[in-house]
């Protein structure tokens, strides 16, 4: 019988792809890590103990077949390992770029908690799709024979790419609409390329172009049309436009020159590296070249902003977080790596207001905070630590505190849309259908700001939804007729 490629991690070490020196990586905007090469893939999928309960499926959103293409990849099989990982997500790849492992799959690998290190799942799942790339294996889109029926998609970010790919598979025309004049929303947008490379996202993006989907750039509902006039258009829709309100921290100078939103930000940061006219970076207003730079939150969008910041050439950058480095909402790898990029992290920290002359902020005034009794949630909640106050110099102030939804309703003359007092928008827990009768809603925009993963499960399963609900009026006009 031949040998067990599998159960190596007794003698094999966890080794993620190396990352380029900090110096170095700080300088530019690539993927701070290259891939690995076959054999070193093929040795760290070997790692994977095949166990019973694969507790890293279980923990994915998207309940990918982990073992399975671990084990087709320690045998070489690489193609056979693809095949199986596209099977359950439109964008493994990505998902291995920037799912937070930590948390999810690797975070509840069985050889972590037996102390030997999680494999390295999304540095392996990254190295299968990019080969199937390389290697010319991504297939076109199969279309399915034409229904006869469209869908409106509103929204060209994950949950809305993987509906449209769902859907233009069962042979449905799909028009995806969106505000910004390229698809992907937030992936291509709001992450930088040091964490995801923009031509990643693009090849996704004519994959699906190329099946026929239509994108509708520059297209805002409420302006170009409304909610009501997109469904005269179509026979179904779905609402996929994610959360893009920033949250305000409401101190004194909050509207000072300086103190700048999170996305606006990185928006322009992402457009210079796609060669594109941005007026607010070229004036210096959203390019932190030559300033202290203060970073306000403790999530991912955090980490992204403090280490765009650093590769701008800002003198110097910090981000306050009102909790400790043990409570921070955001990947603690993506901390690790700020740090070594040159971060400074001032923790139990939070902004009491901005000031500076002439309505330009130059200075951050924050008050010490400490941690309390612990919240219904179970963190420990920060409280004020009387007395304690601390002066930072800045000359650019990013708030990273988080997205809510829009006012839907009202900017899409849409009143009779049910939204909940967070202003999400409410869908019927089995069908995802919203209030209005055959429109959808998936992603960020019902479950509020959350992961790219839980975007591309919740357009998958929006998409099944919709393809029934389809289905059945297509055969109520048929009876009819």
């Amino acid at each position: 019988m031949a040998d067990n490629p599998m159960l190596k991690f007794v003698d094999q070490d966890q080794a993620y792809p190396a990352k380029r020196d900090a110096d170095l990586r700080a300088a530019d905007f690539r993927e701070i890590a290259d891939r690995y090469a076959a054999p070193t893939a093929e040795d760290q999928a070997s790692r994977c103990s095949q166990c019973g309960v694969p507790y890293c499926s279980v923990h994915c959103p998207l309940h990918n077949h982990i073992p399975d293409w671990l084990r087709l990849t320690a045998e070489g099989r690489l193609r056979e390992a693809y095949e199986l990982s596209n099977s359950t997500s439109t964008m493994p790849e990505i998902c291995g770029r920037i799912c937070p492992q930590d948390r999810l799959c690797e975070g509840n690998c069985v050889i972590e908690f037996s102390g030997h290190g999680a494999v390295t799942i999304g540095s392996v799942e990254k190295f299968i799709t990019d080969t199937a790339w390389a290697e010319g294996w991504v297939e076109p889109v199969v279309v399915g024979p034409s229904r006869g029926q469209s869908v409106g998609v509103i929204g060209a970010g994950p949950a809305g790419l993987s509906a449209a790919e769902y859907l233009r598979g069962h042979g449905y025309d799909v028009h995806v609409y969106d505000r910004h004049d390229r698809a992907g929303g937030l992936l291509t947008y709001g992450i930088p390329g040091f964490k995801l490379e923009k031509p990643v996202v693009m090849r996704r993006i004519d994959r699906l172009a190329a099946a026929g989907i239509e994108f509708h750039y520059g297209f805002a509902v409420g302006e170009d049309a409304t909610l009501d006039e997109l469904r005269q258009r179509h026979d179904s829709i779905l609402i996929a436009t994610g959360v893009y309100k920033a949250r305000q921290v409401e101190v004194p100078g909050n509207g000072a020159s300086g103190v700048v939103a999170a996305l606006d930000y990185l928006t322009a940061s992402n457009r210079k590296g796609f060669g594109d006219a941005v007026p607010a970076f070229d004036d210096g207003s959203l390019d932190a070249a030559g300033k202290n730079v203060i970073v306000i939150g403790g999530g991912d969008t955090a980490m992204d902003c403090v280490r765009t910041a650093i590769r701008q050439g800002a003198t110097s950058v910090k981000c306050l977080y009102r909790r400790d480095r043990a409570n921070m909402p955001g990947s603690q790898r993506e901390v690790a790596n700020a740090e070594e990029e040159g971060a400074e992290f001032v923790w139990l920290s939070a902004p009491l207001g901005f000031a500076g002359d002439n309505d330009t902020v130059s200075q951050v005034r924050a008050s010490r905070m400490r941690l309390g009794a612990p919240d219904a949630s179970g963190r420990r909640a920060p409280e004020v630590d009387p007395g304690a106050e601390l002066s930072l110099e800045a000359d650019l102030v990013i708030k990273a505190l988080g997205f809510d939804a829009e006012d839907l309703p009202t900017l899409w003359g849409a009143p009779e849309l049910g939204v909940s007092r967070w202003g999400t928008v409410l869908v019927d827990g089995k069908t995802l259908m919203t209030s209005l009768d055959g429109v959808f809603a998936a992603g960020d925009i019902v479950r509020g700001a959350s992961l790219v993963v839980w975007a591309i499960r919740d357009g998958r399963d929006v998409a099944a939804s919709m393809h029934k609900w389809l289905k059945a009026k297509a055969k109520a006009v048929k009876v009819a007729a």
